[in-house]
């Protein structure tokens, strides 16, 4: 396979690229190997912009997989997990019943999850193909025009993503969208990390640190109240470094209603828009940590609690709490809350984001 003039035949993380060619409604998918120059690596397909693959050295030198996948893309569209590493819009978690009033206007989106409508309905962006273009061997970028009435949203939404490798091993997601009509936006990214490595365990071990006083409490559908909770004298507190199995069994309402964590946490910033430090996590098995750093006002804390067992990459068995997602979002039901941060985009403005998964290794 060719990408930006390299050549790869299996990537590093042993994935064959010709598994990923086909055509899916008229439009080729293909995976795009994106390497640095200290020989990481980032394996992309533009079938929902997901991430099969993120290579990057454990406190030995060896490149270890980090992320949950599949080998081909057929297993892609079989898989129980459709979200798994994908590219989640327009609307990412939860809208109550699937329904909101925009401008006076109510709109109703399909619904594909009890009470809700979740990561934007039936056919969400995790499931169309994007229009890719490779430029060079570290960025790879995607653009997806979602058509007025799309899952029942107002507005032609044009989309464009830019994932990028730099040299000190981080991936940097850039979102950039427009829209003709006043509509809800929330976009994120969905992968479902294991720095223990693919297929390395419950991720019960990691060590995990939000930069989050408060978070939304949820009721038992996982859809907001509309409070926003301080997490102090919780098992939801994160705010000082906690191991993820410390607290996550605890009889705690918050907890039973997700089967562990599975919130939206409200980071701390000082304005809007700002690119902050959000959340971080280590693994004591590889000495791989992870930083994140976003422009959101939150990110979902999800422990891989509905994982069901199926099988990944090479055989691995994905099962209960063997991932663990930072998704980067505004606040789940935003349009149903006004107190919560707008998602609305209107003709004229432009929605941005910045997302960036930096790996290092624990000193």
């Amino acid at each position: 396979m060719v990408n930006a003039g390299i050549s790869f035949e299996t990537t590093a993380s042993g994935l064959n690229p010709s598994d990923f060619n086909t055509v899916i409604n008229g439009k080729e998918v293909r995976l795009y190997v994106l390497k640095n120059k200290g020989g990481a690596e980032l394996c992309i397909t533009n079938f929902g912009g997901i991430v099969v693959s993120i290579s990057v050295p454990d406190t030995s030198g060896k490149l270890v997989d980090v992320v949950l996948g599949h080998s081909s893309i057929t297993d892609y569209q079989n898989s129980p997990e459709k979200y798994l590493g994908a590219l989640i819009g327009r609307y990412g978690n939860r809208i109550k019943r699937g329904e909101f009033v925009l401008d006076g206007k109510s709109y109703k989106i399909r619904s594909n999850n009890p009470d809700c409508s979740l990561h934007g309905g039936l056919v969400g962006y995790n499931n169309v193909v994007w229009d890719a273009e490779q430029k060079d061997a570290q960025s790879l970028d995607l653009t997806y025009v979602s058509p007025d009435g799309e899952e029942g949203f107002p507005g032609v939404l044009t989309i464009h993503v830019r994932y990028s490798l730099t040299d000190d091993n981080a991936m940097k997601i850039e979102y950039v969208a427009t829209t003709n009509q006043a509509t809800v936006v929330n976009l994120t990214h969905h992968s479902f990390f294991n720095l223990n490595g693919d297929g390395g365990g419950e991720v019960t071990n990691h060590i995990v640190t939000i930069n989050a006083p408060f978070y939304t409490p949820m009721d038992d559908k996982s859809v907001p109240t509309g409070e926003i909770a301080k997490v102090e004298n919780t098992p939801m507190d994160f705010m000082t470094p906690h191991v993820v199995g410390e607290r996550i069994d605890e009889k705690f309402e918050q907890l039973i209603f997700g089967r562990g964590y599975d919130h939206n946490y409200v980071l701390a910033k000082r304005w809007p828009g700002e690119l902050t430090y959000a959340a971080r996590a280590v693994s004591p098995k590889t000495g791989i940590c992870m930083e994140v750093y976003t422009t959101e006002p939150g990110v979902q804390l999800y422990t891989g609690n509905w994982l069901n067992g199926f099988e990944g990459k090479a055989s691995r068995k994905y099962t209960e709490r063997t991932a663990i997602c930072f998704e980067t979002q505004h606040f789940p039901d935003s349009p149903n809350n006004p107190h919560f941060p707008s998602t609305v985009l209107r003709p004229g403005e432009k929605y941005t984001q910045t997302c960036i998964y930096k790996f290092g290794i624990e000193k």
